[in-house]
């Protein structure tokens, strides 16, 4: 009724309009469309100063007149897509042509629109970003930080951006920025070295996140998507963030006639501030930048291109001095003391372009041609040689802290990497999207040509009286050692095909997709089929309540680094990971003291029909390429969310999971994955002050079960233990300076849209993180494991300013 009763007013508006003379006024029209470059019918443009009004026509074509040399502000609303406004002024007989790209109306939390009725078509989580830079984080502002709060998310390693998903781990999670695959560094072995996320958060504008049972229209890796799409920006606007952690900026902006948009953004960031709170002094020396930008251009309603490009360089530069780090209990305290000799030094430089054609015959049909090349070279190098002490502290019988008991070890060891990655990929993919009333069909085919060259060399000798050698080559005398130079060359072949329909019944509203995938690899001649299916149900009961089914294969075909054995040559078995997906989901929107409240349950089921076994340090994955699993992982999953205060969501995450697997010939049964993470709660939390809100804070917590982790001597062979449980607060506070809407802001500060101040307080409760071990065996062959903790309580401001 209120759609009949809008049009009706609309009409009547149109009806009232004075009408000017041909001579004496002044004119906007344009073009609207969507996201996807389709033309919007029934855009309503409004004059916000006498409300005179039009809509669009069938090609998204609008024209409206109103009286010169004054103020006009423009109002685009659609019952479909995001309400938009712009302002004008205009000289008498001036014609301005204004093309405007709307928005589609999501729900989640891009637009904190959790009011909204539940929709059918999500399949996943969309994330705020509105904020994100307010958001206190030890690993700066990222994407990243925002999902390691999701529950099926984790991650103990608050410097890191890579996550684990419902047991899989870092190399099983598929991101795209504007459909275009994107890819992570494959030497990185700590967090120190890894730098920046490929992801802007400056130019994004969505972001989708699913943690299983994803489409066939995504790509072939066994865990999550991550969805992001850039801004397609129609007006000026402008960034600027500088802190002890960093600085960013970026620019974006259009034509006056709408046809050339661009927008790019800088990242500087260095994390030797943080790395001064490990228990490893040195002189740390990283530095992290990168400079992306995108541009479009329409060179009519039914064509346009699209650059995307991406350029990084991360250097890590290290000089370790000595190290203390005390373990151990009250009853068996341990002193571990190191003294170092060496440098390291490491890089790792990236670059993306892609070019995007987009070609939309009728409102209908979308096809868009893809092409990308991604190039990467990185380069390992250090020599470190460490004397070390291992104590038995006196305090454990009684004494006084800091007396030493007893030597338990005393040794040397020497360290050596001089590795170097190459690694090129040039793909081109053509995708289609069809619509036939409630059915949509969504298609595509990709070429996808690689190109690996690799030289590794690297290796450890300790010294020979044999406190701290785990074993002994009786060749080189070496207690590790990794040789090789490998080359992958091939080209993997894909395509899928998708279709999603909806409809209606007495029951509720109902939509099935079914999807199906193919995969061909040239270098090991092998392929697979990869079937997918989901039905979401919004049934007409009185309490809003969605249910989700879905049902999926999904395989992986091995990437260079799982192709590879423990000494780093090349497996002459290719094995492809496979596992079949079992989720049920379950929403629920309900209101407290008219608070509105949206509970998310989820439980699922991988049945891992086949695996790479692999070993994890810190971010290091070291796979067993000639090895082969199979395995299991189930959890159950809860999320809360809501609005404490108007316009700011909150929301509390709670898994829990267990995962397992079973290496084919070891005979051990099934025994623990290195991801098998059995809990994890997670909090993110917003408020404001009562009464002035230009006072805000944002609190993030973490609370997860401790990893498993295996002695190096016998391995997965051999019994495991836990890491502490990971304990994580950080807690941001930000005073908002100044917006656009104060009427003091005079002379430069007019300029401004915001500008705000902030403190972060990163580990709050100053908590001791391990994130993995160093192993030292003392004159009686006990081996220890000495933690390697995470970063402490540090303080961090934040100057921000947009425009």
């Amino acid at each position: 009724m209120h759609k009949i009763v809008s049009l009706y007013i609309t009409l009547i508006l149109i009806g009232m309009c004075p009408t000017l003379k041909a001579q004496n006024r002044a004119s906007i029209k344009g073009t609207i469309k969507n996201e996807h470059g389709q033309a919007i019918y029934g855009v309503h443009i409004i004059n916000k100063a006498n409300s005179q009004a039009t809509v669009s026509n069938k090609e998204g074509k609008y024209l409206i007149h109103y009286e010169p040399n004054k103020k006009l502000t423009l109002q685009f609303s659609h019952i479909a897509y995001q309400t938009f406004e712009k302002s004008f002024i205009l000289k008498s007989g001036q014609t301005e042509v204004y093309n405007l790209t709307l928005k589609e109306k999501r729900q989640g939390l891009n637009e904190v629109d959790i009011k909204a009725q539940i929709k059918l078509q999500n399949k996943g989580i969309y994330l705020q970003t509105k904020e994100i830079d307010k958001i206190a984080s030890a690993g700066g502002e990222s994407i990243e930080n925002l999902l390691k709060t999701l529950p099926g998310v984790s991650s103990n390693n608050e410097l890191s951006s890579q996550y684990n998903v419902r047991g899989g781990n870092f190399d099983e999670n598929l991101i795209y920025i504007n459909d275009i695959e994107v890819y992570r560094p494959s030497l990185i072995r700590s967090s120190q070295q890894e730098g920046l996320s490929v992801i802007n958060p400056d130019l994004v504008s969505s972001v989708l996140f699913s943690a299983g049972g994803f489409d066939a229209k995504y790509g072939d890796k066994l865990s999550s998507v991550l969805d992001i799409k850039y801004k397609m920006p129609s007006q000026f606007e402008a960034s600027a963030d500088v802190s002890l952690l960093g600085t960013s900026a970026h620019i974006a902006n259009a034509s006056k006639n709408g046809k050339l948009s661009y927008l790019a953004g800088f990242r500087y960031k260095t994390t030797r501030y943080l790395l001064a709170s490990l228990d490893t002094e040195g002189d740390y020396n990283p530095k992290y930048k990168d400079f992306q930008t995108l541009v479009n251009y329409t060179f009519n309603p039914k064509w346009s291109l699209h650059l995307w490009a991406n350029i990084s360089q991360n250097k890590y530069g290290f000089k370790p001095k000595d190290r203390e780090t005390n373990f151990g209990t009250i009853s068996d305290a341990l002193q571990l003391k190191m003294y170092f000799d060496g440098q390291e030094k490491d890089e790792y430089i990236s670059n993306m372009e892609a070019i995007t054609l987009k070609y939309c015959p009728n409102s209908k049909s979308l096809f868009q041609l893809i092409t990308n090349r991604y190039a990467t070279t990185e380069k390992e190098r250090f020599d470190i040689q460490a004397q070390y002490y291992l104590q038995d502290l006196f305090m454990s019988q009684g004494g006084d802290q800091g007396e030493i008991l007893e030597n338990l070890g005393i040794g040397t060891y020497l360290d050596h990497a001089n590795n170097k990655l190459e690694r090129n990929v040039k793909s081109i993919k053509l995708k289609a999207d069809h619509q036939f009333g409630n059915l949509h069909l969504q298609w595509g085919v990709k070429a996808l040509h690689e190109k690996v060259d690799d030289r590794i060399n690297e290796w450890q000798y300790q010294d020979s009286a044999g406190y701290s050698v785990p074993f002994s080559d009786s060749e080189t005398g070496l207690a590790y050692s990794r040789q090789a130079v490998n080359r992958i060359k091939g080209t993997h072949l894909s395509g899928y095909s998708q279709g999603n329909y909806k409809f209606n019944s007495r029951a509720g509203d109902f939509q099935i997709t079914a999807g199906l995938r193919y995969h061909h690899w040239t270098y090991s001649k092998n392929y697979f089929l990869s079937p997918r299916f989901s039905l979401n149900f919004i049934p007409n009961w009185e309490k809003k309540m969605k249910f989700r089914l879905a049902i999926g294969n999904y395989q992986q075909m091995p990437s260079y680094r799982e192709s590879l054995r423990i000494d780093g040559s090349i497996s002459s078995k290719l094995n492809i990971q496979e596992a079949w997906h079992y989720t049920l989901a379950h929403e629920y929107l309900f209101k407290i003291r008219e608070r509105d409240f949206r509970l998310s349950s989820e439980f699922y089921y991988k049945d891992l029909k086949s695996l790479i076994p692999y070993d994890i340090e810190n971010v290091r994955l070291r796979y067993y390429g000639d090895q082969k699993a199979k395995g299991y992982a189930a959890g159950l999953e809860f999320r809360l969310n809501w609005e404490y205060v108007p316009d700011t969501e909150s929301w509390i995450s709670l898994s829990l999971m267990k995962t397992r697997e079973d290496i084919l010939g070891d005979n051990m049964g099934f025994i623990a994955r290195p991801s098998d993470q059995r809990f994890n709660f997670s909090m993110f939390f917003q408020d404001y002050m009562p009464g002035n809100p230009t006072y805000k804070m944002h609190l993030t917590l973490i609370y997860a079960g401790g990893l498993p982790v295996w002695a190096p001597k016998q391995g997965k062979q051999g019994p495991n233990f836990n890491m502490p449980h990971y304990k994580r607060a950080d807690l941001g506070f930000s005073k908002e300076l100044l917006d656009s809407n104060n009427a003091n802001n005079k002379g430069l500060l007019k300029h401004f849209k915001s500008m705000w101040i902030g403190l972060e307080i990163f580990n709050l409760f100053d908590i001791n993180n391990t994130v993995s071990y160093l192993w030292i065996s003392d004159i009686r062959g006990n081996q220890y494991a000495i933690p390697n903790y995470l970063t402490a309580r540090k303080l961090n401001l934040k100057l921000s300013a947009k425009f």
